[in-house]
């Protein structure tokens, strides 16, 4: 990942910043708990909120004593910055090969550390339809060789899939595809 942003943006903590707050634009998070994730000193975090948040990428609130931040979805940038995170992370390739060959897909969502921001090389995903189970394992295989990140999938139906929701709330998670009923 590191690898495609390191040409442009010369800090490794910038770029994870940058990964964090766009892939899953609804991530708020204080300096400590963004330090301890990214294993980097409170300072040195510190510096690049306060220079994201200057050019105005971040938004900052005070809570309490702590200042949260999350990504300004009204700067100019956002969508640019949103998908080349996503090109970044590989999930354009994941989600548009399992849309286009998989069968009935109704809904996928993304869950636990990578809808948190977090990269880890496990990709944990949630596909909701009648999931042809063996494409999705032959394009799984194809994928994680190409974007070097491994893939865990579940596949629910519809019924499954509400019975499994209670479960999945108190997890992070974010919808990156729904299908559209036709009107």
């Amino acid at each position: 990942m590191n690898d495609l942003f390191s040409g442009l943006i010369s800090s490794k903590t910038r770029i994870n910043l940058l990964v964090r707050f766009f892939f899953n634009p609804g991530t708020k998070s204080y300096l400590r708990e963004l330090s301890k994730d990214l294993q980097v000193s409170t300072n040195a975090v510190r510096e690049e909120l306060n220079q994201l948040t200057k050019t105005k990428l971040l938004t900052s609130e005070k809570e309490g004593r702590n200042v949260l931040y999350t990504a300004n979805s009204d700067h100019p940038l956002f969508p640019e910055l949103k998908s080349m995170v996503s090109k970044v992370m590989g999930l354009d390739q994941v989600i548009e090969s399992i849309l286009t060959r998989l069968g009935d897909l109704e809904k996928a969502y993304i869950i636990d550390d990578y809808a948190e921001g977090k990269d880890t090389g496990i990709i944990d995903l949630v596909l909701v339809g009648n999931i042809d189970q063996y494409h999705l394992n032959d394009l799984s295989r194809k994928t994680e060789r190409y974007i070097k990140r491994k893939i865990r999938s579940l596949v629910l139906t519809r019924e499954e899939f509400k019975a499994f929701m209670p479960t999945m709330k108190n997890r992070p998670y974010f919808l990156v595809w729904e299908r559209q009923e036709k009107a």
